[in-house]
């Protein structure tokens, strides 16, 4: 497909906002997710692996400012769950078509931004540490992973949940999110054999490339927001721009 470019602003914009999303401002990622499907309107699955190689670049910064603060008797416990909710996600990416696609997208932002408002009025803390709690929220993650890069808010509920210091949240935001971008790319690789799109590109490798730079630029930017702004002040229209993102998605 051609780009023009309003699509590569668009892109660049979303690339901005997944460095922004790793390093320092989780609540920026529902906004690039929906960006980059905008930038490729009219072929609005293929932006889930469009949106990958940027994701998996900001992965390595984050995993790079805060790896040492990782639970990994907690991370292992989640990724067999997150593992079958991958299932049906790859089943909406093989059989929905663009319209039913972008419905899904939107709608699933949609519950996930009510999650969030939910998250943000109840006390997570007290929540039991039960499996069927873990269970749950790692299914969500992985078909919100899949169908649409969209588990953020779902792993900030989980990790919230657990009471987590500001740097142990980002060690394991990190790290989750570095193996299971990772493990989505012979999935996308294969997709075209189990029936569904050819979802990555030479177009849009070239496409990534092209606004790659910004990852980097918004990675940076991160830490440095992560030390000294207190995020309370992006959430609120964090929230307002995805609500509107979204529903552009589900009713235009």
């Amino acid at each position: 497909m051609d780009f023009t470019w309003t699509a590569y602003l668009l892109g660049g914009a979303a690339a901005l906002l997944v460095g922004l999303s790793k390093t320092g401002v989780p609540g920026v990622s529902l906004p690039a997710i929906i960006l980059m499907t905008e930038a490729f309107a009219g072929n609005e699955k293929q932006s889930v692996a469009a949106i990958l190689p940027l994701l998996l670049l900001a992965d390595c910064f984050s995993v790079g400012f805060y790896h040492e603060h990782a639970d990994w008797k907690r991370l292992w416990g989640l990724f067999p769950y997150v593992a079958i909710g991958m299932a049906p996600g790859v089943a909406v990416l093989v059989w929905a078509n663009h319209a039913q696609f972008r419905q899904v997208l939107g709608w699933m932002v949609i519950v996930l931004l009510v999650l969030e408002a939910i998250r943000r009025r109840l006390e997570w803390d007290n929540l039991p540490h039960s499996r069927l709690f873990s269970a749950s929220l790692g299914a969500l993650a992985g078909f919100g992973t899949m169908v649409g890069n969209a588990a953020g808010p779902i792993m900030s509920i989980y990790l919230v949940s657990r009471g987590l210091k500001k740097h142990q949240f980002m060690g394991n935001w990190a790290w989750f999110f570095l193996i299971v971008n990772a493990s989505k790319i012979p999935v996308f690789a294969a997709m075209k054999f189990l029936g569904g799109p050819d979802l990555l590109t030479f177009e849009s490798v070239q496409f990534d490339l092209t606004v790659m730079p910004l990852v980097v630029v918004g990675a940076l930017a991160g830490r440095q927001l992560f030390r000294w702004i207190p995020q309370r002040i992006f959430d609120p229209i964090v929230l307002v721009l995805a609500a509107m993102a979204a529903a552009r998605l589900v009713w235009v």
